[in-house]
């Protein structure tokens, strides 16, 4: 089985380094444009069933790359984006200023229990939820078949983590650009492998895909 996880396209917070969290913020021009590219890109490689983040640039993405497909599409709470507490809407540059010590730990070592802010998930919390999305998918799934994820920054990098065997410590050693397709392969959720990380080449080209200051 696949599993064709992927990060929704760029909105205006995504640009402006603002932390969005589960503020339901649309997809920018550029957003939308980078997610009809994964379409396009994605276009003969059949998915027999799609699930999403119910967050409309989550969403939106999902129905970007099945357009023209029967795929059914499921909305999924359990990938709703981290919660940031207070920090949504805020700026990442004015956050560390105002919560240096929280923000300190948040971009350095979150672990499983720092939260995301105040009043915010932890990545603990994230993972728990996520995974066990993952897990339903799964098991409806054939050896043969294909399913689309489409979710978050945070979201994506706890399946991910806990796919390679990472510490959550470990959460900021690999990138997820806007509308970023990673590729996981294997014939048990146990067994998965990392086929694909952060492949933006649709959108961008090599060593030059979007960087934002906040999830």
């Amino acid at each position: 089985m696949n599993i064709l996880l992927v990060r929704h396209g760029e909105t205006a917070w995504n640009r402006e380094g603002r932390y969005q969290g589960r503020t339901d913020i649309p997809l920018s021009d550029t957003g939308q444009q980078q997610v009809r590219a994964l379409g396009e890109r994605l276009r003969n490689v059949p998915i027999a069933i799609a699930y999403a983040s119910p967050l409309s640039r989550a969403k939106n993405t999902a129905e970007a790359i099945l357009a023209g497909r029967t795929t059914p599409l499921w909305l999924e709470a359990g990938l709703l984006e981290i919660s940031h507490g207070e920090w949504e809407g805020k700026l990442a540059t004015d956050v560390e200023i105002s919560h240096a010590e929280m923000f300190g730990v948040w971009r350095t070592r979150p672990g499983r229990t720092s939260p995301a802010g105040p009043g915010a998930e932890t990545l603990g919390d994230v993972e728990s939820r996520a995974w066990a999305v993952l897990e339903k998918i799964c098991d409806g799934l054939g050896p043969d078949d294909t399913a689309l994820v489409a979710a978050h920054d945070a979201v994506n990098r706890v399946i991910l983590c806990r796919v390679l065997g990472l510490p959550l410590e470990r959460i900021w050693s690999f990138r997820q650009a806007p509308a970023s397709l990673n590729v996981l392969s294997g014939p048990l959720i146990s067994e998965l492998q990392v086929v694909r990380l952060n492949d933006s080449e649709h959108v961008a080209p090599l060593l030059r895909e979007a960087q934002h200051k906040a999830v």
